[in-house]
């Protein structure tokens, strides 16, 4: 496809905000807070998608039978996927508007408070079908608020970031997916170590999420310590805010929207979300391995994560965002097809290294998508569009996937739901194929089509 969009610059006078480096104290306080705020998040995630894989089905859908009950569990997961789009475009039209600072302090205390409450939620037993109906609506909660999160978070790192630093100083969000990941299994691992399956299915299973509270008390303390990015304070200075920025960025920008929502499918989610609760799910019930073995892989396979992102932004700033994302995710597509006759050889061996190479895999695809996304949406819309196609990604690759896999793996075998993954994984190569290169760009001077 064409990349024309023959151009209006939306600043002709770049201000130096943005184009100078910040100092080290500063970018660090930055990072810190970019890193703690989706820790927080991921951790959630991952310890709800942890307990929907191992617990939920029998504290929460104890009547459904297994099959139904871990559909039912994982379904609860994906709400929060359907509620992060209209999140992403509430937060994003008041982060476009108000400021990037504001927003994530709200995020974060409700992302808080939803983990918390959680944890102290009456099961099934106690209260019936109210049970499963307020974790649902704590689910939507969260969900909302992390339609919010991540995209402030990554433009806290890129829009303070110096000159072709913005892929190292953007990825921390996604590393603290990773240290998320490994912290949710170590804590369900250190449960698991310390007291019977009896104890953890009765109330072990809660400490994950009242631990939380501690990651919310230090990331509001870094959070309210911030300053406005200096991106942003400049656009409001020159140009002003979007009155409706959703609405400026699909009339202006509607195909990097698609495209993007795409792309963050394929490397935020398709593959760490397969390999992290729905393979707990799989180790567990379908090869039969103990909860303490397959919690210790999936604390690995965080920590890979992490460390494939890394790699993957430090190089997207050397040789661009769409070679990175397109040379891991084509590796993803011919992992995908041999992924699930692997881990069905029911070799441990086999499952402790496949699962952190899958995880791997996606990290480096995942690295640079924060700087990238950052890169293709002008300022006066960039948080709202950023956050919109990272949560649309997400529920194309990170709820339906899960969702589906049992009723395909269990009717047609692993490798048929390989193929799916594959396909995603491809769709997800082209579209970025179909964007234009960022690295070299300016935040400031964000090249869109013109207006009609």
């Amino acid at each position: 496809m064409a990349h024309q969009a023959e151009a209006n610059h939306m600043s002709p006078t770049p201000s130096t905000g943005g184009d100078e480096p910040a100092g080290k104290t500063s970018m660090a306080r930055v990072a810190t807070a970019s890193l703690i705020g989706t820790v927080i998040e991921f951790y959630d995630l991952h310890i709800f998608g942890t307990a929907a894989a191992l617990v939920f089905p029998h504290v929460f859908f104890p009547n459904l039978g297994a099959a139904a009950g871990i559909m039912m569990s994982f379904a609860t997961l994906g709400v929060a996927f359907a509620a992060r789009p209209l999140g992403s475009i509430i937060f994003g039209h008041f982060g476009d508007r108000l400021g990037r600072k504001k927003i994530l302090a709200i995020t974060m205390l409700m992302m808080g408070i939803g983990t918390f409450l959680i944890g102290v939620m009456p099961t099934a037993a106690q209260i019936g079908i109210l049970a499963p109906l307020l974790i649902v609506a704590l689910r939507i909660m969260q969900g909302l608020a992390a339609g919010g999160e991540w995209a402030g978070a990554v433009l806290l790192g890129a829009e303070n970031a110096p000159p072709g630093k913005r892929g190292l100083w953007a990825v921390f969000p996604i590393v603290g997916g990773g240290i998320a990941i490994a912290l949710a299994n170590l804590t369900f691992l250190g449960t698991a170590l310390l007291m019977s399956d009896e104890a953890f299915m009765n109330w072990g299973w809660r400490v994950p999420f009242l631990a939380s509270i501690g990651l919310v008390v230090i990331g509001m303390w870094v959070r309210l310590k911030l300053e406005e990015t200096p991106v942003f304070k400049g656009e409001v200075e020159r140009h002003g805010t979007a009155k409706v920025p959703l609405v400026e960025a699909f009339r202006k920008q509607p195909r990097q929207l698609l495209f993007a929502a795409m792309v963050a499918m394929a490397t935020a989610y398709v593959l760490p979300y397969i390999a992290g609760p729905y393979m707990t799910n799989y180790g567990s019930n379908t090869l039969q391995f103990d909860r303490t073995f397959i919690l210790c892989v999936a604390t690995v396979g965080g920590l890979t994560v992490a460390g494939g992102s890394l790699l993957g932004a430090m190089v997207s700033d050397t040789v661009g965002r769409r070679r990175v994302i397109m040379t891991a995710i084509g590796i993803g597509v011919v992992w995908s097809l041999v992924l699930f006759p692997l881990v069905d050889s029911g070799s441990k061996v086999v499952f402790a290294i496949a699962i952190p190479l899958t995880m791997f895999i996606g990290g480096v695809s995942a690295g640079p998508l924060g700087a990238f996304l950052s890169e293709l949406f002008d300022t006066r819309y960039r948080y709202t569009a950023a956050g919109f196609t990272y949560s649309v990604g997400g529920i194309l690759g990170g709820a339906l996937p899960p969702l589906v896999a049992a009723a395909i793996t269990s009717a047609f075998g692993g490798w048929v739901f390989g193929l799916l993954l594959a396909g995603l994984c491809l769709i997800g190569a082209l579209s970025a194929y179909a964007l234009k290169e960022t690295v070299s760009g300016s935040l400031e001077e964000v090249t869109v089509p013109s207006a009609k």
